[in-house]
């Protein structure tokens, strides 16, 4: 079960998600994660368009299965997600 502190460590495809750009204030994206690699997450929009996006300069709100909005910098998800599952990620 995904839960605000065990979100990194599961596959994000599938997420509803909200993206805003730190550096590039233009990005506005609501939508569905679709894929995701190392450096980019690719969403599909509410218009149905696929997006790709940054993971650097970004931040994610994720809303996960239970209806909780999670927001996390994209700066520390940009690995490979096959390793970001496995990492181990110190307490704040």
């Amino acid at each position: 079960m995904i839960t605000s502190k065990n979100l990194v460590h599961h596959e994000f495809i599938g997420l509803k998600v909200h993206v805003t750009g730190k550096k590039n204030k233009s990005l506005n994206l609501k939508g569905t994660i679709i894929d995701e690699t190392k450096n980019t997450i690719k969403i599909e929009a509410m218009d149905n368009t696929e997006k790709v996006v940054p993971k650097k300069g970004s931040l994610f709100v994720f809303e996960i299965p239970n209806g909780e909005k999670i927001e996390i910098d994209g700066n520390i998800l940009s690995i490979r997600p096959e390793d970001r599952i496995k990492k181990r990620f110190k307490k704040i």
